[in-house]
């Protein structure tokens, strides 16, 4: 019974609902990659290694006033994001990227999380290391507000959970004409104790073609 209260508070359960599904992604499938196609920029991008085979250990969906984001979480501390407009279906989509998770930073206090949000993320440039991104996103002024997102995502076990999310993407030009994503995600959660945890979540990815993924169902 304890065990059994203990699985409720990891997050809620919604039976109900169908589990975010596109291309054949969805959970416990897995994908494979060209890895010609990683191998070639490898060494200009900022992840260090990618494995061709990635398991999805969970599965998240937002809705976005006519676009779908889907979002598969992987067991390579990754994310694949496929975009559909217009409609759900596989001749729906429009994008597809691979992320890696680059650093998770918690925000400490509500002016750092102000600040974040007025003054940082929406820069018409952002730096990581050595390396300057430009803004993807276009605005009438210098900055942009972050992009609210709400997110439910999936497990494999059934739970769920809805984060609220600050985005805002970035991107840099590689040398074969193709470009590395930043993509920055003031994320705001409520905890099951009650509280609000809120942290910045940094991520580096690039655009797959339907050439260089292999989906298993």
């Amino acid at each position: 019974m304890f065990a059994k209260l203990i699985d409720q508070l990891k997050g809620k359960r919604d039976p109900t609902v169908k589990t975010p599904e596109i291309m054949g992604l969805r959970l416990g499938a897995s994908f494979e990659l060209d890895p010609l196609a990683i191998r070639l920029i490898l060494d200009e991008l900022t992840i260090e290694s990618c494995s061709p085979t990635q398991i999805i250990r969970a599965a998240g969906v937002v809705e976005l006033d006519g676009t779908w984001v889907y979002r598969f979480y992987t067991d390579d501390d990754a994310w694949l994001q496929v975009v559909a407009e217009g409609g759900q279906g596989d001749e729906h989509v429009v994008d597809v990227k691979l992320f890696h998770f680059y650093d998770t930073l918690d925000v400490a206090d509500q002016q750092a999380w102000d600040n974040l949000l007025k003054q940082e993320i929406g820069t018409e440039c952002y730096q990581l290391r050595d390396r300057s991104y430009s803004r993807v996103w276009t605005s009438a002024g210098d900055y942009h507000n972050p992009v609210h997102m709400s997110e439910k995502t999936y497990d494999v076990g059934g739970d769920y959970s809805v984060t609220d999310q600050f985005t805002m993407l970035f991107e840099r030009e590689l040398s074969d004409q193709r470009t590395e994503s930043l993509f920055l995600s003031a994320e705001e959660k409520e905890e099951a104790a009650g509280y609000l945890s809120r942290s910045l979540v940094i991520s580096t990815g690039i655009t797959l073609t339907s050439s260089q993924l292999t989906i298993h169902g």
